[in-house]
């Protein structure tokens, strides 16, 4: 039978033995680690990563997050390589070579390689006095002192400690090369994240049967065309320009102050005079910054000439 609380204790631990782990890393960061970023920095064709078995997954991964974060890159098995994948490295490239022992025959086999094509060798294992860090022209030390698994053989902690420098790595030319959310988003065009980073105030906009409002008119009349607009809204102009906007939250705060004198009053008694407005081209993300810093549901999208062109509320920006 299985004990729920151990097994939760199990889980715990885990998280405990790979966290000391990562956090060893920081003692053994040195000049090497200088060297490597500045090699990616500089590298004026790929980073190739390769690893074998379970460094080849965290190769794959920290591959796809470079090349996510503006350092072309890929990942190659290096078994491919005696089969023709030789043939996409050039003399521009830096392979950053992942083993937790650093004497993978597999991967040692690959190194003559890369060393006759004069491509530098990024290294990263567990062991600084390995042939892999011997023959690299720069070696990040990944030792940790023992593996999550309790028989200290499944390779847990070392894997996350890879894992972590490869982030390191990518964080590190992330600021070294001032990337931005637009530049992230322009790899990420099909993720969520892309979509919000990409998408204007003109792609979700709410342009038709605009609530207008004249700024004489009354309350009472202004609740039902507020109601009709279903944006909780009415937006006052005159001649075509924005005067004021007023809102349902508004409209329900003069009641309670004005109570029986509520119909005598007009829009232009409880507008606001300056309503947040954006341009067509303002990205959502802009848009919802704009809405949680002045505590606002709605923005107005407008021209050059402050002519209304549509409204974004808060449900347009959830895409």
């Amino acid at each position: 039978m299985i004990k729920t609380m151990q097994v939760r204790d199990y889980a715990i631990q885990c998280f405990k033995d790979e966290a000391e782990a990562v956090l060893g890393l920081t003692t053994q960061l040195d000049e090497s680690f200088d060297a490597a970023v500045k090699l990616m920095f500089e590298c004026k064709g790929k980073v190739i990563v390769t690893g074998v078995g379970k460094s080849g997954h965290i190769g794959a991964k920290i591959a796809a997050t470079l090349s996510s974060t503006g350092t072309p890159s890929f990942f190659i098995n290096p078994l491919d390589v005696f089969h023709g994948d030789l043939g996409v490295m050039t003399s521009d490239d830096v392979v950053l070579a992942i083993s937790h022992s650093g004497q993978t025959d597999e991967l040692l086999r690959f190194i003559p390689m890369v060393l006759h094509m004069q491509i530098p060798i990024i290294g990263m294992s567990g062991n600084p006095d390995s042939l892999l860090a011997k023959y690299s022209t720069c070696h990040l030390n990944v030792h940790v002192e023992k593996e999550a698994c309790p028989m200290n053989l499944a390779p847990t902690s070392s894997t996350v400690a890879q894992l972590a420098m490869g982030d390191a790595l990518a964080i590190a030319l992330i600021q070294l090369r001032h990337f931005q959310p637009r530049d992230f988003a322009q790899f990420h065009p099909g993720g969520d994240l892309g979509k919000r980073l990409l998408t204007t105030a003109q792609d979700v906009m709410r342009s038709d049967d605009m609530p207008i409002l004249p700024p004489e008119m009354h309350l009472g009349e202004a609740i039902i065309l507020v109601s009709k607009g279903k944006l909780g809204l009415g937006i006052a102009e005159v001649n075509d320009e924005i005067v004021g906007l007023i809102t349902d939250g508004d409209i329900r705060r003069a009641m309670e102050k004005w109570q029986a004198e509520f119909f005598d009053h007009t829009v232009s008694d409880i507008m606001t005079r300056t309503p947040k407005t954006v341009k067509p081209e303002t990205k959502i993300t802009e848009i919802q910054r704009i809405m949680n810093k002045y505590k606002v549901h709605s923005v107005l999208v407008t021209d050059d000439q402050h002519h209304l062109l549509g409204v974004v509320d808060h449900y347009s920006c959830m895409i």
